[in-house]
């Protein structure tokens, strides 16, 4: 047998590119010899050898003389012999490609060489690794997007996700979220979609002590599980007050968590592995309950409901011609407030009658008994200007909304009664050819007088002249729930529009109008005004204030490719809308509680759209930072009304102007208003002065 020596010398080899020779080459390698030669190139790459020539001692299995290429620990060839056989490898053309940057090639002799073999010479290189196309499904090495570069990779993450320190998997910031509304949804990031990896989430809820807290899991609930340990990887936990529960995890959903506490905490982590699809809960602040209180004769009580629990209040008034009689004195309301336990925090006060004389406009006085209507609404809405509370015909709706959701998305359905003041404006300007028709809306201020926004009403020009449409070409229809029904609604013609003197087409600044009714209304539970905010003084910030919630509500006309000009303003989404192109998003009238956003948003907004838009100190906007199409909700004109939390009357604060450039409802794209209260003034001016019926 031939026996192999039994000592190796070794070389190692770092540079990107190199040659190996067998000992003596060109000339017959000795004997006896074995010499490993270790390549390494940097990380990122691979080595791949190749052999320019090869004449070795041939033998069957290659155990004479042999190069043996290794890596990792394991052989990937054995080569020997000049020519292959079906015993003898021969490297030929082939090339060998390492797994990673480390490669060794070990030559080896014995003792006998009668032919003279000239040996070998072989080549290597440093090859780059595309990590990114050979990361497997299993393996992946990126979340979300890898980068291959010449000797490397590096992961990136999308918009609003943040590279982990593993540089590996994208987390996002979750953990500094308080709910203090009574109710709210609350769900991992992206839900139904799979949630972010590596991420700590920390929320918190907490409303009004006296309140508990009620839990319902959507559901559909994936969080990452294992079969024999309990959620060792994902999971959600929830503590309020001493009482804890969870961890939660797997595909069976917790459902209904009822607690005795105002507050708790929401914690969920991920680690860096998995594709779960995630949880949503919502909840509910419940508090105790208080008896329906009795009603004393000719008492008003707003808003009335078969229940109500803890911080609910009730608001009491009179019928006209009698007033609260409270601790010996007048009032004109009183409230009383549900407390935690269960019980009202004072009788209702009762009403005794009483006889008023009131002042018209051509100084008449009449005398009102009990069921005598005042005869002098005017004088009853300026007193609204500067108090809501005091105005015992505007702001009230017939029946109370609905408590509502952090956000309805997609606005919900009204019920007749709930805007009272909601009116839909039919303009056709026959003076044109084609002639031109289109719809908005308004809100009632009286018997005989709507609000609405100005470009609703200014006659369609080429050029920027500021001209109303001819009053007889505009018709109000009141008291209208399905706008496919309009004959059940009244309706009525027009006497006289007034446009506002500054209104400036091309940027919609100053956009509010007064139109005034051939014939007055009769209010009636689907027909009531609507308050006006307190005028704005220069000392007083601006109203609304930001982050305050306000109402829309409408039928949702829209028509996004409507255009009335060649200015900037052409690509407001809330033009007018003509009739051929005419849409609704609903028959039933909608309505949607948004957010004002603070001034400086509103203008950085869309300053980083255009130079062309311009938002003035007249204007506020409203909305969510995301967008939807709930954003959308309100027809030019419409108002945007809140409700005092005093008198719990409501008024209209802003007027729907425009909004764009992007498709009303894309991301950071809110809806304009004009404010109202910059313009309380020049609305009394114009009803103090005009004829009263």
């Amino acid at each position: 047998m031939r026996m192999g020596p039994d000592l190796c010398d070794q070389l190692s080899l770092s540079g990107m590119y190199g040659s190996l020779r067998s000992p003596n080459f060109p000339e017959p390698y000795p004997r006896e010899t074995q010499l490993r030669w270790n390549i390494s190139v940097p990380d990122g790459f691979r080595i791949k050898l190749y052999f320019s020539h090869f004449d070795l001692e041939p033998s069957y299995l290659c155990e004479y003389d042999y190069v043996k290429v290794e890596a990792e620990g394991e052989v990937l060839a054995l080569f020997c012999g000049k020519e292959q056989t079906d015993t003898e490898v021969v490297p030929a053309q082939q090339a060998l490609t390492s797994p990673r940057n480390s490669l060794s090639l070990l030559f080896s002799s014995d003792f006998s060489d009668e032919e003279r073999f000239s040996g070998f010479v072989a080549h290597y290189n440093a090859v780059d690794i595309d990590e990114c196309s050979e990361q497997s499904d299993r393996d992946v090495l990126c979340d979300h997007f890898c980068h291959n570069y010449i000797g490397g990779y590096y992961c990136s993450c999308r918009y609003g996700y943040l590279l982990h320190s593993n540089n590996h998997t994208c987390r996002v910031e979750c953990s500094s979220d308080v709910f203090r509304e009574r109710s709210g949804v609350l769900s991992s990031i992206d839900f139904p979609a799979p949630y972010p990896k590596s991420c700590e989430c920390s929320y918190r809820i907490e409303v009004e002590d006296g309140f508990r807290l009620h839990l319902q899991f959507d559901s559909r609930f994936d969080v990452e599980d294992h079969p024999d340990v309990s959620c060792p990887y994902d999971y959600i936990k929830i503590k309020a007050g001493s009482a804890e529960f969870g961890p939660f995890c797997g595909d069976r959903s917790p459902g209904v968590i009822q607690t005795d506490s105002n507050m708790a905490s929401v914690v969920f982590r991920s680690d860096n592995s998995g594709e779960n699809l995630g949880w949503r809960l919502s909840y509910t602040a419940t508090g105790s309950q208080c008896p329906v209180p009795e009603t004393p004769p000719n008492t008003l009580m707003n808003p009335f409901q078969s229940e109500y629990f803890f911080k609910d209040h009730i608001l009491f008034t009179c019928e006209p011609g009698y007033h609260l009689l409270k601790d010996g004195g007048h009032l004109d309301h009183y409230q009383i407030d549900c407390r935690a336990d269960g019980s009202w925090s004072d009788r209702p006060p009762p009403c005794h009658s009483k006889t008023v004389k009131l002042t018209t406009e051509q100084n008449k006085t009449v005398t009102t008994g009990p069921f005598v209507q005042p005869v002098c609404v005017l004088t009853c809405l300026f007193t609204c200007l500067s108090d809501v509370s005091t105005c015992p015909g505007c702001g009230q709706l017939s029946r109370p909304l609905p408590p509502q959701v952090k956000r309805i998305v997609g606005g919900r359905s009204s019920e007749p009664g709930f805007f009272p003041w909601q009116v839909l404006l039919s303009v056709e300007d026959l003076s044109r050819v084609p002639e031109d028709r289109w719809f908005g809306s308004g809100a009632l201020l009286s018997e005989s007088w709507v609000l609405t926004a100005a470009h609703v009403l200014r006659a369609l020009r080429r050029d920027t002249s500021v001209i109303p449409v001819a009053a007889d070409h505009v018709k109000v229809f009141l008291g209208l729930h399905d706008a496919r029904d309009k004959r059940r609604a009244t309706n009525r013609s027009v006497d006289r529009i007034f446009l506002h003197p500054d209104f400036q087409p091309n940027n919609y600044n100053n956009d509010i109008a007064l139109l005034r009714l051939s014939e007055r209304v009769e209010f009636n539970q689907l027909i009531r005004p609507v308050c006006l905010p307190p005028p704005h003084t220069q000392d007083d910030p601006p109203a609304p204030l930001p982050n305050s919630l306000g109402v829309v509500a409408g039928w949702g006309i829209s028509n996004p490719n409507a255009s009335t000009s060649s200015s900037p303003s052409s690509t407001l989404t809330f033009d007018p809308v003509l009739d051929a192109d005419l849409e609704m998003t609903s028959d039933l009238l909608q309505y949607v509680k948004l957010p004002v956003v603070s001034q400086a948003e509103c203008e950085a907004s869309y300053a980083s759209r255009s130079i062309s838009y311009n938002i003035t100190d007249n204007m506020f906007c409203a909305g969510f930072f995301e967008g939807g199409r709930d954003t959308c909700l309100g027809d030019s004109g419409g108002a945007f009304v809140m409700e005092d939390e005093v008198s719990r009357r409501w008024a209209v604060f802003g007027l729907v102007s425009w909004g764009g450039p992007e498709e009303c409802g894309s991301r950071r794209v809110y809806g304009v208003y004009t404010r109202v209260a910059k313009y309380v003034e020049w609305i009394e001016s114009h009803l103090h002065a005009a004829p009263w019926w």
